[in-house]
């Protein structure tokens, strides 16, 4: 099952993306001021699955890709894709399993691991 993503950019903006079961990122949303914004956005977008629309382009580069819209509002961009059928799995495994995809968020500056011992 896949996992939103919350973190922060080097702007001091947040953002989540959406990660695919192998840790991949699906999409990128926009930037938020703050990080309870990502919280509500996330929870909007669990909710709205079946109202969300999936506009598919094709880059200058041969690349695909798609924007998420939700009632008239850009909610993500996904990443580039080499086929339309990687395009079509990675919309297929937010329908599938995005409303029940936990929310994770590695946007705080402390360091995950703590410190270890030093071996003599």
């Amino acid at each position: 099952m896949g996992a939103f993503v919350i973190s922060k950019r080097f702007s001091g903006e947040y953002k989540f993306e959406f990660t695919s079961r192998k840790g991949k990122a699906i999409f990128t949303s926009n930037n938020y001021e703050l990080r309870f914004e990502c919280e509500d956005e996330i929870e909007f977008i669990k909710a709205s699955l079946e109202n969300c629309t999936f506009m598919k382009f094709k880059s200058s580069g041969g690349k695909y890709y798609f924007r998420m819209i939700i009632e008239e509002r850009e909610m993500a961009i996904s990443r580039k894709y080499t086929t339309p059928l990687l395009l079509q799995k990675g919309i297929d495994e937010i329908i599938k399993y995005a409303s029940k995809s936990e929310t994770l968020d590695f946007s705080s500056d402390a360091f995950v691991f703590p410190d270890l011992p030093e071996m003599l």
